[in-house]
Order: C-alpha cells, then structure tokens, then sequence
C-alpha cells in the first residue's frame, strides 16, 4: 500500500501512457534492437507528451508532478520488452538531468535541461571508468583549468546514450591529490573535438547505444562547470538513490512482464495432453514467482513513498535494487525454462528479457556494494545524510 493513494488522474496518466506506447513505441521495438540504435524522433515525441520532464520545474518546461508520475513511467516503459529502450529513457530523466536540476547555473539549465525535456536533447552521465566502476573516488579522467576553459582527459566506459547522445554530464579530477574532494562534474559536448566514442557490443539492452568515450585535450567551458569545484563526488553520491529507484521498479517490471509473458504461453501451449499451466510443479513455480514478485513491489511502493516524501533513504533504495534486480534474474531464469527450447530462440521476446535482466545487479553499483552498504547501516551504524544545498 502507498502511504499515499495513487489518483484517478494517475491512473489516467497511465492509461494516456499505455496508449502512446502502443502507438509510437512497441512498433518500433524489434527494429531499434536489430539497429542497436533508437530513433531520436521518438524523444521529440515524448516530449512533446510531457513524459520527459515529469517532476521538473514548468520554469524549463516541465510538469512538477509528484513521483508517482515517474514511478508509472518506469512501470510502463518496462513492458516494452526492451531493457535497451527503457534504460535510455530512465538515464536521461534520472540518471543524468537531475544533476543539471539541482546544481548547474541557469544557463546551462536554460540550454540543456529544457532541450532535454522538449525531447530536442538527448543526455548521459559519465562516470565510469575501465579502472574504476563503483570506486568512484580512484577515477582518472582530468580537467585542468586554463583560463576560461577546462582540459579534459581521460576515458569513461559504460556510458548509456553515450554515442548518440548530445552532452554528458562527466566526473573528472580537478584536484588529482585531493581525493573525493578533487572530483567535479564538468558538462561536455559529445562532438566538442577531441570527443571520441565506440559502441560497445553488449549481451543485452541491444537498443540502447553504450559508449566507450575517450577525451583528448577536450576544451569545455568553465561555464560549464556543474555546482562548485570539488562537490561532484558529493553530488553523485546524493544523486545515486534516484538511480537506484528507479532501476529497481525497472527491474521489478520486468520481473513482472516476463511473468506475464509466461502466463499467456503456459496457458496455449500443451503437452502430454493438457496445457502447461495444468501441470502442478508449473502452477507452484508461478504461485512463488507472483508471490515474490508482490512482497518486492510492496517494499519498493514504500522506498516511492519516501521519495516523495523528501527523505534520503540510503539503505532503503539500496536494499530495494539489491532485490528487485536479483529477483527479475531469478524469475526471468524459471520464466524461459517453462518455455523449453523456444525460449532459447529469439522467436519469443523471453529471451531477449532473460539476456537484458541479468545486468539489473551489475549498474548503479553491484549487489556486492548494495549489500556493503546494507552491512555498514546495520553493523557498523552508519548513517547518510543527504547533501545541503
């Protein structure tokens, strides 16, 4: 339960989404995968819709609707069978905007965050690096300031929207010796010179573009400084249980769409004579998976409940993507085994789940680190307290 009820005009909002999704999205899907690229017409689309600016200030074009808007968005996007697509859309509105919402200058925001909503940009966070993924403090990209202007060097990997994307927002030492106080967040132009990108071959989230990018000698505008020089690591570190939010209702969802997707095969297909969701051993495998699939929904409803309400819920949101991901990769396992060996061909969207969940555990910080901060809140005591603006 929702401490606080979703509305009738929630619930329209998710069947106005619903509809467009139908419309200008599932058609699309087999073919952004088989591309391994989306079409940018469809940002302009949403934008135009009001879905990429939910909860952002009508001042850049936004909605300024409450989270529940979001969390529905999330829901929705994933049962496009297209972790790829869904990931896209998420990284824009809350992996890398709200940056750009909470700590650059009006310019930047003016240029940037309504080109974003409008749907006319497309955005990136770039933090990772081959040396460093959740040990955000050891990165090596640089910026040294030289007058008016930042010089940039270095390498991200893993970058969502990295290769068609218009900007990143990019973490970079601007004080090599000074630890997590020498990271900042600099905005950089994907086709400033210098800027080279390489497309990743995944395994999964074929439809999404990700990005090896290398930076060399790369002249960024010091106006392009995000915040304070110095703060970025806080900033990230404030930023990231929206991130984790968020990719646990992504999860959760596809937990809940590969079911589905089973539910409707098992109840068509037969064998020995009855169909496939006759046989006991089948029924009591998608009882437990509905069951888990419910309790991991309640606890992540909860964790929504206290974004809205303003709270910093560190070790809420930690423990929501912790199960949420671990749970879509143990369902999306049982779901493509109910389909024998169809589901190991790419005529049923199950395998295309099955390859896209399994990364769930892996972005915005591994289950190894959800778990290390879960200990350090419970063992250790540890507190969070969120960054004063």
């Amino acid at each position: 339960m929702h401490a606080t009820q979703l509305t009738a005009e929630h619930h329209t909002f998710r069947d106005t989404l619903r509809t467009f999704i139908r419309r200008e999205i599932l058609p699309h899907i087999d073919t952004w995968e088989e591309r391994r690229e989306i079409d940018r017409s469809i940002w302009k689309k949403m934008g135009d819709m009001g879905f990429m600016g939910l909860n952002y200030p009508a001042a850049y074009g936004g909605m300024e609707l409450d989270f529940y808007y979001s969390m529905i968005l999330c829901e929705e996007l994933s049962y496009c069978y297209s972790g790829g697509f869904t990931i896209s859309a998420l990284v824009i509105q809350y992996m890398s905007a709200p940056y750009l919402l909470k700590y650059a200058g009006e310019a930047l925001k003016q240029q940037y965050l309504r080109g974003v909503i409008a749907g006319d940009m497309v955005s990136a966070v770039a933090i990772t690096e081959p040396g460093a993924g959740s040990d955000v403090q050891h990165i090596k990209t640089t910026a040294r300031r030289e007058g008016d202007w930042y010089v940039v060097d270095g390498s991200k990997t893993f970058i969502t929207n990295g290769y068609c994307g218009d900007f990143f927002i990019t973490a970079v030492k601007t004080g090599p010796d000074k630890g997590s106080k020498g990271i900042s967040l600099l905005l950089v132009d994907r086709h400033a010179a210098g800027v080279r990108a390489h497309k990743i071959k995944k395994m999964g989230w074929h439809a999404s573009d990700t990005a090896e990018l290398s930076f060399d000698q790369v002249k960024v505008p010091a106006t392009n400084l995000i915040g304070e020089e110095g703060a970025g690591f806080s900033y990230l570190m404030d930023g990231l249980q929206l991130e984790r939010l968020t990719a646990a209702i992504h999860s959760l969802s596809t937990a809940d769409c590969a079911l589905k997707y089973t539910l409707d095969y098992i109840g068509q297909r037969e064998a020995f004579g009855n169909k496939l969701q006759d046989f006991q051993v089948i029924r009591h495998r998608i009882a437990q998976m509905f069951a888990d699939i419910a309790t991991t929904r309640a606890f992540v409803y909860a964790c929504c409940d206290l974004h809205q309400q303003g709270a910093y819920a560190v070790q809420e949101c930690s423990i929501a993507k912790l199960q949420a991901s671990e749970l879509a990769i143990r369902v999306a396992h049982q779901c493509l085994q109910l389909f024998g060996g169809y589901g190991f061909t790419e005529d049923y969207k199950i395998a295309r789940l099955y390859r896209d969940v399994r990364v769930g555990n892996i972005i915005g910080g591994t289950s190894e680190i959800m778990l290390e901060i879960i200990a350090k809140t419970v063992i250790d005591k540890v507190t969070y307290e969120a960054k004063k603006k």
